[in-house]
C-alpha cells in the first residue's frame, strides 16, 4: 500500500490516536469543569481546610498548633527550615523546608524587628 494514501495503516493509526487524544482531553476538562466552584447564591461557601501541625520543638513532639500558633513560633525563631513537622495525611516527620503550607506561613511571617532600621 502506498503510505500517501489517506487509507495507509500509518495514516489510521495516527487518526486513531487522534481520537484517543481529543476524548483524554475533553474528559480532563469535564472533570475540571465540573469541580470548578462557581459563586453565587446556589453554591455553598468553601469550608476553610484547617492545617493542625505538630512540631518538634527541644526534641519533643508539641502541638498541634494552629496557623496563628505556627506564625508565632516562626516570628519568634522556634520553627525554621530545619525544624521537623508532621500533620495528618504525612507518612512520616518531614522537615519544614519541604511543605508548601509552613513554606506559606514563612513568606507571611514579618521579618524580625531591628531598631537599626
Amino acid at each position: 500500500m502506498n503510505d500517501d494514501n489517506f487509507f495507509s495503516i500509518n495514516r489510521l493509526v495516527e487518526f486513531g490516536l487522534g481520537v484517543a487524544v481529543a476524548r483524554q482531553m475533553t474528559e480532563s476538562m469535564n472533570q475540571a469543569l465540573s469541580a470548578t466552584r462557581i459563586p453565587g447564591i446556589h453554591t455553598p461557601p468553601a469550608v476553610p481546610t484547617l492545617h493542625h501541625y505538630h512540631v518538634l520543638l527541644d526534641g519533643k513532639p508539641a502541638g498541634p498548633f494552629t496557623e496563628q500558633e505556627l506564625s508565632r513560633l516562626i516570628t519568634s525563631g522556634q520553627l525554621s527550615k530545619d525544624s521537623h513537622i508532621w500533620r495528618p495525611g504525612m507518612a512520616k516527620w518531614d522537615k519544614a523546608e519541604n511543605d508548601a503550607y509552613i513554606l506559606r506561613l514563612v513568606a507571611l511571617s514579618p521579618p524580625p524587628f531591628s531598631a537599626e532600621a
